[in-house]
């Protein structure tokens, strides 16, 4: 199947044509017809398998030109990243058509969006915090919303953006077409389903957390972070197709540490990006790792889900994510649109159980491989790896009572006295020589 052979008009048609789009893939050709019969979807794939373009042709096929000014189409998604990828795929879609698109995230001033959304607008691609706000202020009405999109469902959740969903939910027309795309569809996304979607048609290109058959996975068995450094050292410096790689850890503090050293054995070819760092830097950072300039770009799990960069030849996992399903999140970055990709793990010890959890989720045993001869194996630890020093509770053994004999010490000369009651008539004879009476008693 090609384009041609789906229902797209001419505008969608040349705009493929000049990105040298022909095939689309799986979930694009299963969505297309579904969401064209104005059915609610339920789209459920692998990262890196087209999702954007999956709901953006359908729904950019079906819009219509209007002067009418608020927006028809809604596209909710988790991060700030991922609001401008999308709205760079509406252009990049749209240049044969009229479609004004905006794109509205948090963590800049907003009297700019707010601006630009009392404006004509077609498409809105938002956050939903930032997207609640806007429309509080009433600079946006979204009475007149046909299409709403909510691209990466679980990951807001995890976000915690669950009430902001149920507001927006609630502020749309009651009339209007629900697609909803999740590489994961958990209970709570169900419940939300449940109580907003109108029986949706579940569309399914991958079984959730198969691996993707297109990426290569290794594993290597690393004994600490140090080691872990100087192995990805070792492999930058002598692999020459470790052109574009993406390096996931599970903290922004470890960010930071790793970004440390590589930075000075690479000066001016890694980045980092994780959500301490301000927005100008983290799309200046994505921007010199897209243009090539940076060969190493270091990121936390949370840009795992919005981070859309072609010919990603590598990813690693420096460590391993807590969640099972953030490792096919973090892989899906390299491998995409059926081009082939490499996913390296260093995992210690203390993260095996890590490992097995994603093995499990994926049914697939992630194959090792050897650490090379001339590692440098360290025997330097972090705060974090140095071994617990536990002091024993120790509980003296209470004797008891029987077992004792009778306590007994001398008294002292003082306490040896013994109280003796003296007479009255004692002591007048003592004093007086003679005994002494009160007198006679008076009649």
């Amino acid at each position: 199947m090609t384009f041609e052979d789906l229902n797209l008009n001419k505008p969608l048609l040349a705009a493929l044509k000049d990105l040298n789009f022909t095939t689309p893939t799986t979930i694009q050709s299963r969505v297309f017809s579904v969401t064209m019969s104005g059915r609610d979807v339920c789209g459920i794939a692998q990262t890196g398998t087209g999702k954007t373009f999956a709901y953006l042709l359908p729904c950019l096929r079906m819009w219509s030109f209007t002067k009418d000014r608020f927006p028809q189409i809604l596209i909710l998604v988790p991060t700030r990243e991922l609001v401008l990828q999308v709205e760079e795929s509406v252009k990049r879609l749209t240049p044969y058509m009229s479609v004004a698109v905006a794109g509205f995230y948090g963590g800049v001033n907003m009297n700019p969006q707010m601006a630009t959304a009392a404006g004509k607008l077609d498409v809105v691609v938002a956050t939903p915090g930032r997207l609640v706000d806007i429309v509080l202020s009433g600079a946006l009405k979204l009475k007149a919303i046909k299409q709403l999109v909510i691209d990466e469902m679980d990951e807001m959740l995890n976000l915690g953006f669950r009430a902001q969903l149920v507001k927006i939910l609630d502020l749309l027309p009651a009339k209007r077409q629900n697609l909803l795309f999740s590489a994961t569809i958990t209970p709570e996304v169900e419940a939300l389903m449940d109580t907003f979607f109108n029986s949706p048609v579940t569309v399914e290109a991958a079984p959730a957390g198969s691996p993707l058959t297109n990426i290569s996975q290794h594993a290597y068995l690393v004994p600490n972070f140090y080691t872990k450094v100087n192995l990805l050292e070792l492999l930058i410096r002598e692999q020459a197709d470790m052109t574009k790689v993406l390096v996931f850890v599970s903290t922004k503090k470890l960010a930071d540490e790793l970004y440390e050293p590589l930075a000075a054995e690479f000066p001016d070819k890694i980045g980092v990006i994780h959500s301490n760092k301000d927005q100008n830097y983290r799309f200046n950072a994505i921007e010199q790792f897209q243009e090539g300039n940076y060969r190493v770009l270091i990121a936390t799990d949370i840009i795992a889900r919005g981070l859309d960069i072609a010919e990603v030849t590598h990813v690693i996992n420096f460590d391993m994510p807590e969640l099972p399903e953030s490792y096919i999140h973090r892989i899906g970055r390299t491998g995409r649109l059926d081009k082939k990709g490499i996913a390296l793990s260093f995992i210690s010890a203390q993260e095996q159980p890590l490992r097995e959890k994603a093995e499990t989720l994926m049914n697939y045993k992630i194959p090792e491989l050897p650490l090379p001869e001339h590692l440098e194996i360290s025997d330097k630890h972090t705060k974090e790896e140095e071994p617990e020093f536990i002091v024993p509770n120790i509980v003296l053994k209470e004797r008891k009572r029987e077992d004792a004999g009778a306590a007994f010490h001398e008294k002292s000369a003082k306490n040896k006295k013994v109280n003796v009651k003296i007479r009255h008539a004692d002591k007048m004879m003592k004093k007086y020589g003679k005994p002494k009476t009160r007198g006679a008693k008076k009649k």
